[in-house]
């Protein structure tokens, strides 16, 4: 028991005192072509982060008519694509036709106050919350009854992506063996990454109290995590680099 109170302090002591802080950033974008736009770039922004154009009617009234991701940055210049928001999607109503043109507004690190969390347990969990106050944590048993409803012990970006949409999160912190990131929920860019400890124990796919999940008999394509750190390394594209 004390090995693991040891390590589970050294894996808090290289994060504790770290800061994360994106604030939302306007401009308007120009030379809007092939789903593609270029923006003046800024600090406060980076390749992968996210966020969501808006469309003035002239009337008084707006919209979101799509999502917006950092491609590339060059110079005093930054260029996005364009993706549908789905954040808001409902089954009932029709999505937007309206495409981003020249002079609508974007703003970027969208949600990024709000994260969901991944960790491998609770003591983890209850440190990174600890050392990040200005992040609103997503509760994990909410990510842990999500992927049990759907019978999804093997969560994919897509998973998460949903996750994040249905609880209004632009981030996910995804804690691993002495490695820890924030990343964007949509693309899965690392945005920070903060070297950490050692972890001690794992609960799969990521800490909860949600119980086991389990995937239908019929399914032998989506078994249990095997590797924790292996699974979120390739989600994050950490293997590729």
């Amino acid at each position: 028991m004390k090995r693991i109170l040891l390590a589970l302090g050294l894996f808090l002591s290289s994060v504790f005192g770290a800061e994360f802080y994106m604030p939302p950033y306007e401009t308007l974008i120009f030379d809007v072509q092939n789903g593609e736009a270029v923006i003046a770039d800024n600090p406060a922004i980076m390749v992968g982060s996210a966020g969501i154009v808006m469309h003035d009617f002239g009337n008084g009234e707006n919209a979101i008519i799509a999502r917006a991701v950092v491609s590339e940055k060059s110079g005093a210049k930054a260029k996005i694509r364009f993706e549908v928001f789905g954040m808001l999607e409902q089954k009932a109503l029709p999505l937007p036709k309206i495409l981003p043109a020249n002079g609508d507004k974007v703003i970027l690190n969208y949600l990024y106050d709000r994260a969901l969390i991944v960790a491998p347990n609770a003591e983890i969990y209850a440190q990174i919350v600890q050392a990040f106050p200005n992040i609103e944590f997503i509760h994990p048993d909410l990510g842990g009854a999500y992927l049990r409803l759907n019978s999804k012990p093997n969560p994919s970006r897509d998973d998460f992506r949903k996750i994040c949409a249905k609880n209004s999160t632009g981030l996910i912190f995804v804690a691993m063996n002495e490695k820890s990131v924030f990343a964007d929920c949509g693309s899965f860019k690392p945005l920070r990454t903060y070297e950490s400890g050692k972890v001690a124990y794992y609960t799969l796919p990521f800490y909860s109290r949600v119980g086991d999940i389990k995937t239908v008999f019929w399914d032998f394509t989506n078994g249990p995590i095997s590797d924790y750190d292996k699974h979120y390394s390739y989600l994050l594209g950490l293997d590729d680099e």
